[in-house]
């Protein structure tokens, strides 16, 4: 028996599925979770002392990867001053004043504690904004695990085969309307049906939790559009996609400017931290300025402040970091495509910039229903073998792989070889 799997069979006695977020039991790919000791660059250990070329980072935010120095410095020289306050700091103000200026939509921003903090917090912003009730979310999208927005979502959800959650009232989801993904016309009907009631239209402008998903030509535009024609709220959520396609996130690769926007643990540089932010008349609704109510303790802690602002300031000086991620990135995803092509295996891949899927289908994945036509079986016999190989990819089908700046030729080419052997 692996330490890993001692150490499992101890954590199910203690913690619901032995693990903290359900994607981690390894359940969809029938294995038992690898248990992580720790991370450098682009690499992580387990308990038994296997290294692995890592394409989760944390689901996203370690685009620097993992333990940069210069990160790693400010949380240390930050630690040594208190772990926490519950009270306003310097940091906090250097923060939003880095996201408003590198993020032109954002003109006021407030600091959680995570991506669902995050979503519930624009969406009840949004709402007390506009005066109305209802929102439009998309199938197979996940915008975090807050009652109201588990209705078709994605990522874990989908990996388990329930697209709801048990323990959500009905009454908490009746102004939650669900349109189909990349489809102008699902969102369109549900707005000449209601358009008058709706508060904000929630949108992963890359779908990025039923696998990735790239938007269409005009999709993201004609959110924008409807939105203005009806006075609702646009939110884009970029707890995946903030500050990595771009430096200003999808709204700035795609050129779309949102209402609001979330973000997750990049901008924290992985530590438990999220935010949202947009135009000043809308956020101006938050207390103690409005009277749409949002308080935390650790809202702004000094060290998650001191991680992000480092991780946030680096990107900014260094745009090359971005040309060099998307061109490492595009041959990657290009080379996993040719083989696939060579071979005739039947296997799509997507991806936009530095993330991406293989999809176990024939079909093009466009949308929610396409996706559900993979294969998670030959997924799972594909996972288990790349772990294996020591390559840590997604213990699912329906998430995505992520490179980082840490990745060098040698591990990419690496992890091309065990990949041409295990599809």
């Amino acid at each position: 028996m692996t330490q890993s799997e001692a150490l499992f069979n101890e954590a199910v006695k203690y913690i619901p599925g032995g693990v903290n977020s359900p994607v981690r039991a390894f359940g969809s790919i029938g294995s038992t979770p690898r248990f992580i000791t720790k991370a450098d660059k682009a690499y992580m250990w387990d308990e038994d002392g296997n290294r692995y070329i890592d394409y989760i980072g944390s689901w996203g935010p370690m685009i620097l990867g993992h333990n940069h120095p210069a990160v790693l410095e400010a949380v240390l020289d930050a630690c040594r001053l208190g772990l926490s306050f519950g009270a306003a700091t310097r940091p906090e103000v250097t923060m939003a004043k880095l996201i408003c200026d590198i993020v032109p939509s954002i003109d006021m921003v407030r600091m959680v504690n995570s991506g669902t903090e995050a979503v519930m917090s624009a969406i009840r912003t949004a709402r007390g904004y506009t005066g109305r009730d209802k929102i439009v979310k998309f199938t197979g999208c996940y915008h975090g695990h807050s009652d109201g927005l588990l209705v078709k979502a994605g990522s874990g959800v989908m990996t388990a085969g329930v697209p709801d959650s048990s323990g959500v009232p009905a009454s908490v989801t009746k102004d939650t309307l669900t349109a189909e993904y990349n489809n102008v016309d699902s969102v369109r009907a549900l707005f000449e049906q209601c358009g008058e009631e709706i508060a904000a239209i929630i949108v992963e402008p890359v779908g990025a939790n039923m696998g990735v998903v790239p938007p269409k030509e005009g999709f993201l535009q004609s959110l924008r559009d409807i939105c203005d024609s009806y006075g609702s709220v646009l939110i884009f959520d970029e707890v995946i996609t903030g500050f990595r396609l771009s430096l200003s996130g999808a709204q700035g690769y795609y050129g779309i400017t949102p209402d609001l926007t979330t973000f997750g643990k990049i901008i924290g540089a992985g530590m438990p931290v999220g935010a949202y932010g947009g135009r000043r008349d809308i956020m101006e609704q938050v207390a103690p300025v409005g009277n749409v109510y949002q308080a935390g303790t650790l809202s702004g802690n000094p060290v998650a402040m001191a991680a992000g602002i480092t991780q946030l300031t680096l990107l900014k000086d260094h745009p090359e970091y971005y040309t060099e991620l998307n061109e490492k990135s595009d041959r990657f995803f290009g080379q996993i495509k040719e083989f696939l092509h060579q071979k005739r295996l039947p296997w799509q891949v997507n991806h936009v910039g530095s993330i991406g899927s293989i999809f176990f289908t024939q079909s093009p994945v466009t949308d929610y229903a396409s996706a559900k036509t993979s294969d998670v079986s030959a997924y799972a016999a594909y996972c288990n073998k790349m772990l294996a190989h020591g390559i840590y990819i997604a213990p699912a089908q329906f998430e995505a792989m992520f490179l980082s700046l840490a990745h060098t030729e040698e591990d990419i080419d690496a992890t091309l070889i065990a990949m041409e052997e295990c599809l």
